[in-house]
């Protein structure tokens, strides 16, 4: 038996592939005995944040993990593939549904017992070994002081914030235009479940990926110039609720608040979640100055969330601000963003490869508390944490996927990035092994585009994509070489 301490991705998603692996595990979430802040349900897996999983397709590093956990078993994906909301070229969920469906799976498995109770500290039971902490960034004041004390030093943290979310009924769409940006989209024929995602990358229609509907599954505020500048010198002055000093206070790159970017220039929320590019609003024919992205955030499709608008502000200058984005002038809000603090260890000095401790073979970390950053990349390090732990009640070896995954790269950045300056990351192709010298031509590869005489252009890009291709060939490649030197995993 294994017991895991925290239902969230990382918890649930360790929890299935322990009992798929037919051993028995015992899940502790505190909620709804202890509430957090920003939780608003007792579901397990619940999404507190964004309703997207980001990209979804194989040129990425997210897309190439996202497959590798499919093929790996994953819970996670098997929800999120089935309860998916349009979103372009990525995977997003209706939340609610995403959510009940993993509570759903757990509660069902005649091999997990859920118990609702706070764990205050790190367990001394031998009894409760091996142990999965996965409690998240909202890890409770007492257990987070104890792993604190465990782990040898103080913790590390970010803050991180979250994205408001509209009434659907209440956007004035004589305003606004539905496009996915460069018109990419994954519907119909072309989603999970419905093609082959396993079929070799290499002569593979990019259509089997994304396709354009011809509609498009955001929909789209268009901003002119005056307008942007407007709306920036109210954002830049709104008063934020908690954190005041920026430049002191620690906030996750990939998920800055829009008050934080605005003050970092003028033009800088025009190049992040304001940009304009592969977006031609039909009704002028020409790309906005800057655009605001709204989001389907639930199947029914009555709940939109502002795309990469995380925020902090007070909820009266919300309202306020975000009022002036063309079609939101009467909106209503479902959601106002808000701020959280996210507290992690610092993986390199605490963890193996494997999600075990350096200090305690049995005891694992996975999730956001391991330094990773995103909910796929938690989940991911709940998958083989969950693996591993399993593999200890087996008698067999702990172990890790190859460097050359996705799902090993990650496990291999956490344990071993450099200590002194630890960020938890997102899975990027920048932190897996470089593939050898890609050939002049990859079978299947789009040819470089030819200009005026017949001289080739946007070779560079043709390069890149060439070598996103080639690497994640070889992940999906190594992943089936290393299942196939373990046994086949025990289905429930």
């Amino acid at each position: 038996m294994i017991h895991i301490i925290g239902g969230g991705l990382a918890g649930s998603e360790a929890a299935w592939q322990a009992a798929s692996r037919g051993v028995r595990v015992v899940l502790h979430e505190m909620r709804p005995v202890r509430p957090t802040a920003v939780h608003k349900t007792d579901r397990l897996a619940e999404l507190v944040c964004s309703n997207s999983f980001r990209g979804d397709k194989l040129d990425n590093a997210v897309g190439l993990l996202k497959e590798e956990m499919r093929r790996l078993g994953s819970l996670v994906m098997r929800a999120a593939d089935a309860h998916r909301v349009p979103a372009g070229a990525a995977l997003a969920v209706d939340r609610e549904r995403f959510s009940q469906a993993i509570t759903d799976a757990l509660a069902a498995h005649p091999l997990i017992t859920v118990v609702r109770e706070e764990v205050p500290r790190v367990p001394d039971d031998p009894a409760m070994f091996p142990l999965v902490i996965a409690t998240g960034p909202l890890t409770s004041d007492s257990l987070s002081a104890d792993i604190a004390s465990l782990v040898g030093g103080d913790h590390l943290y970010f803050y991180d914030a979250i994205s408001p979310i509209v009434l659907s009924e209440t956007i004035d769409r004589s305003k606004v235009f539905r496009a996915s940006r460069w018109g990419r989209s994954i519907r119909g024929a072309d989603a999970p479940g419905e093609s082959d995602r396993r079929a070799p990358l290499s002569g593979v229609p990019d259509s089997a990926c994304g396709v354009d509907d011809g509609e498009g599954d955001y929909l789209n505020c268009p901003m002119t110039e005056a307008e942007y500048n407007r709306f920036y010198d109210a954002l830049a002055a709104a008063e934020s609720a908690t954190v005041h000093d920026f430049d002191k206070e620690k906030f996750f790159e990939g998920c800055l608040p829009i008050e934080v970017m605005a003050h970092r220039g003028r033009d800088t929320l025009r190049f992040g979640p304001m940009k304009p590019v592969g977006l031609v609003d039909p009704r002028t024919g020409r790309t906005p100055f800057a655009v605001v992205q709204l989001r389907q955030d639930n199947l029914a499709g009555d709940h939109f969330s502002l795309v990469g608008f995380q925020t902090q502000l007070k909820w009266g200058e919300q309202a306020r601000v975000l009022a002036m984005i063309p079609g939101l002038e009467h909106a209503e809000f479902v959601r106002f963003g808000m701020v959280h603090r996210n507290t992690y260890i610092n993986g390199p000095t605490v963890l193996r490869e494997t999600w075990q401790t350096r200090a305690r073979g049995d005891l694992f970390f996975a999730g956001q508390i391991s330094g990773v950053e995103g909910y796929v990349e938690s989940a991911a390090s709940g998958l083989i944490a969950g693996r591993n732990a399993a593999a200890l009640v087996l008698g067999e070896e702990p172990s890790a996927p190859p460097r050359t995954t996705a799902i090993g790269a990650l496990g291999y950045y956490v344990s071993h990035a450099d200590p002194r300056n630890y960020q938890p990351t997102n899975i990027t192709f920048g932190i897996m092994p470089a593939p050898p010298a890609v050939p002049s031509a990859v079978p299947g590869a789009p040819k470089p585009a030819t200009g005026e005489g017949g001289r080739k252009t946007n070779r560079g890009n043709s390069k890149r994509a060439d070598r996103k291709t080639v690497t994640s060939e070889r992940a999906l490649a190594a992943l089936e070489d290393w299942l196939g030197e373990r046994a086949a995993p025990i289905l429930p």
